[in-house]
Formats: structure tokens, C-alpha cells, sequence
């Protein structure tokens, strides 16, 4: 076991920490973190942040003293490192451009929604999740219409962990900030429509616009092993107020649900490239026990 602590140099909330990493794996990371007694919310995607009270015990433990550079250097070595456009704070710029090209002029409703996409208690359903959803479209469809596009925008915009009633508020958002841009109310009743619909991801068989939101949606379950259990530990940080056994009851229904769609996926396209491997991730996830963050 080889864990790594920078020096504390890293000024915040009136002290300075350093930072824990592993260059093997998370699952060692958070083990260690668990014996030291290091809360879960002190994990930050691929590392921990330590007050400075706390070096010289983990230094003890068996963490091993590091530089700065060199800490960086082997979090990018070992592949565990999340890069910065994975990162909630650092997206604001390359998602408002997305936002004024799709409604000029409105930037104040993008700054708007991105503020919302930013909320701290957000973790997967943040600004990286928002730019994944557009991503997946545009892979999906060169050219997907414009209430797709809006409620791609909205449909977490509203998110207090609370299913059915996060998209009903979500739509409800999107209904009062379209219709204050002047735009068309038909196209303002299907983005609010297909903001509802991500609620059960089930869009009837003539639903292309339906089928392409929740195929982009639902997109990260076709992830790698290792891009799926980040999403799964920001899934699990999303729901930090929840008991491991609460969460992990409540995670297996979810996982059984999408299990039962048919299809998971509805355009040809989301089936080709992300059917075979999420099938493997959550029957993978299901079997393998969960709400644990190493899964």
C-alpha cells in the first residue's frame, strides 16, 4: 500500500491542507482515508483534503511525504486523475458559450442555470454531467432540435435529490425562463415535456426528440469500469446525507429499474455504442454489492 501527502500549503477555510492520493487505486485510497478517520467529504474526486493538523498522524500512519509536483505527477502516472474539464468549477466559460449560441442574447438565463448546475451539494448531477448530456446529443445527432437542446439545459436544473419532483420543478423553470425569452410556446411546451420525461427515461415509439434526451441522458452507463465507478462515487456524494444501508437499498431499485427497460436505449445509434457495456455495468453493479465508494 502507497499513499502520497503533499506538504499543507493549501490555504481554506482558515487553515491549510494538503493532499492524499493513491497511484493504484481508489478503493486503497478510501480505505486508508476510512482507518485515519478522514470524513467522506473530504474526497475530491481523485484525492482527499487534509487540515495540516492532521499531516504528522498520517505521515505516521504510512503515508509517504511528497512534493507538490511530484504528488501531481503520480496521481497522472497512475491514471486516477480527473482532468480538469471533468471538473464542476472549471466548465462555466465552454458552457455559456454552448448556451449564448443556442439563444443569443440571453446569456442571463445561462449564468442562471449554470449558478443552478454549480449548486456545492451537487456532485454527479453537476456542470460535468450537463456538458456529457449536450456531448451525447450531438454524438447522437448532429443537429438535435431545439427543445431537445433546452431541456438537455433544464432537466436537472432543479436538484434536491427528490425524483419526479426534481423534474417537475425543473420543467416548471424551464417553462417560466423560456417564456420570459419570448420564445414560441409550442416549442416551450415540448421542452418542458421532455424535461418530465427524464423522470422515468420511457418516451413513446414516434418520440425521436424523447428518445435522444434520455439516450444522451443515460449515456454514462456506458461507461469504462473506471468511468463507472466515478460515477457511482459521485452518486453516492450526491446522496452524502443518506446511510450506506439506506443508499445501497435504495440504489439496487434504481439499478433493477433500468434493468427492466426495454430497450435501455432507443436509438440505434446509443445502442450500438453504450448498450453492451452498461448491461455489464449494472448487472456488474447489482452483483457486486452497493453504496460502497470503492465500487
Amino acid at each position: 500500500m502507497t499513499l502520497y501527502l503533499d506538504p499543507p500549503v493549501w490555504p481554506a477555510h482558515g487553515t491549510v491542507f494538503s493532499h492524499l492520493v493513491s497511484d493504484l487505486s481508489l478503493t486503497e485510497l478510501h480505505d486508508f482515508a476510512a482507518d485515519a478517520g478522514i470524513p467522506g467529504r473530504a474526497f475530491d474526486r481523485d484525492h482527499y483534503d487534509v487540515p495540516a493538523r492532521r499531516y504528522t498522524d498520517l505521515v505516521r500512519l504510512g503515508a509517504v511525504e511528497v512534493s507538490g509536483k511530484t504528488l501531481a505527477r503520480l496521481l497522472i502516472s497512475s491514471g486516477l486523475r480527473v482532468r480538469a474539464r471533468d471538473r464542476n468549477e472549471s466548465l462555466e466559460r465552454a458552457l455559456l458559450q454552448r448556451w449564448t449560441a443556442l439563444l443569443p442574447g440571453r446569456e442571463e438565463i445561462g449564468r442562471d442555470l449554470l449558478g443552478r448546475w454549480g449548486e456545492p451539494h451537487r456532485h454527479y448531477h453537476g456542470r460535468t454531467h450537463l456538458l456529457a448530456v449536450l456531448e451525447a446529443l450531438v454524438l447522437l445527432h448532429p443537429e438535435p432540435a431545439g427543445p431537445v437542446l433546452f431541456a438537455a439545459w433544464f432537466h436537472d436544473a432543479v436538484y434536491r435529490g427528490v425524483p419526479g419532483a426534481d423534474e417537475e420543478h425543473s420543467a416548471q423553470l424551464a417553462e417560466s425562463a423560456l417564456t420570459l425569452a419570448g420564445l414560441p410556446a409550442v416549442q416551450i411546451r415540448e421542452t418542458a415535456r421532455l424535461v418530465r420525461l427524464t423522470a422515468n427515461h420511457i418516451p413513446g415509439p414516434a418520440d425521436d426528440g424523447g428518445a435522444l434526451l434520455c439516450d444522451a441522458d443515460l449515456s454514462v452507463l456506458g461507461g469504462s469500469p473506471e468511468q463507472y465507478g466515478q460515477y457511482l462515487r459521485a452518486v453516492r456524494a450526491d446522496y452524502a446525507h443518506v446511510s450506506d444501508a439506506d443508499f445501497a437499498t435504495g440504489r439496487a431499485v434504481v439499478v433493477r429499474e433500468l434493468l427492466k427497460l426495454d430497450p435501455l436505449f432507443h436509438t440505434p445509434a446509443a445502442q450500438s455504442l453504450w448498450l453492451r457495456a452498461a448491461q455489464r455495468n449494472l448487472e456488474g453493479e447489482l452483483a457486486g454489492g452497493l453504496g460502497s465508494p470503492g465500487n
